[in-house]
């Protein structure tokens, strides 16, 4: 079964710096040593960008509205 999704403003760009080796591993599927933690910090700014986008003001913990 395949059903189609559409992701809400999928065509809008984001920026992400990441350094060269992030980028390696990312795009060009290049594995760095097992100890390295390249891919999984270019994984974790990518992501980071992406919640940022996808779900605004997620971050904020309105202490208000807790009934505590």
């Amino acid at each position: 079964m395949n059903a189609a999704f559409e992701i809400p403003n999928g065509d809008e760009t984001i920026t992400i710096e990441l350094t060269v080796k992030e980028a390696m591993a990312l795009g060009g599927g290049i594995r760095f040593r097992p100890e390295s933690k390249v891919a999984l910090s270019a994984k974790k700014k990518v992501r980071k960008v992406l919640e940022r986008k996808m779900i605004p003001h997620s971050d904020h913990v309105h202490y208000h509205s807790l009934d505590v």
